[in-house]
């Protein structure tokens, strides 16, 4: 098996598109012939902008050719603190494995090669937030659970 990741570039926009959306309708339960054209543009937007500002970055892993999975980080800056004096932070999202490639270390790839970019880029603080069935990856991936974070519901 060969596995292959596979950085995105703003003229991948049309597949970071087609992933998000495949990725959004299965991790929120949205069906098929629910439209998302809200979403759908609002993403555009994010990817038009912030892939161009550096602000994101996206990959694609292809395994024996084939498009298998999907990932990125969101990129950016909080005050200085003594966890983190240089406040860069790297948010990974929208780590995604299509079912048929599960548990062969594509999700494994993506995540590595995100976090590597990450640290090339001087950032320490990496963070993600996980699905039930992504936190046996993670763990093993060294990530721990983070104290003390509080959502505002509804806001």
């Amino acid at each position: 098996m060969e596995l292959v990741i596979k950085r995105a570039a703003p003229g991948d926009l049309e597949m970071l598109m087609k992933w998000r959306m495949e990725v959004l309708r299965e991790v929120f339960s949205v069906p098929a012939d629910q439209p998302m054209d809200e979403l759908d543009r609002e993403n555009r937007r994010y990817y038009e902008r912030m892939l161009q500002n550096g602000g994101h970055i996206a990959c694609f892993a292809c395994v024996d050719g084939e498009a298998a999975g999907c990932g990125g980080i969101c990129i950016y800056e909080e005050m200085p603190s003594p966890d983190n004096p240089c406040g860069k932070c790297a948010y990974l999202m929208n780590i995604y494995t299509r079912p048929q490639f599960r548990r062969k270390g594509v999700g494994e790839a993506v995540v590595r090669w995100l976090a590597g970019q990450a640290l090339q880029l001087g950032i320490s603080k990496i963070y993600l937030e996980s699905s039930e069935a992504g936190l046996g990856l993670y763990k093993r991936l060294g990530f721990v659970p983070m104290q003390n974070m509080m959502k505002l519901p509804d806001a």
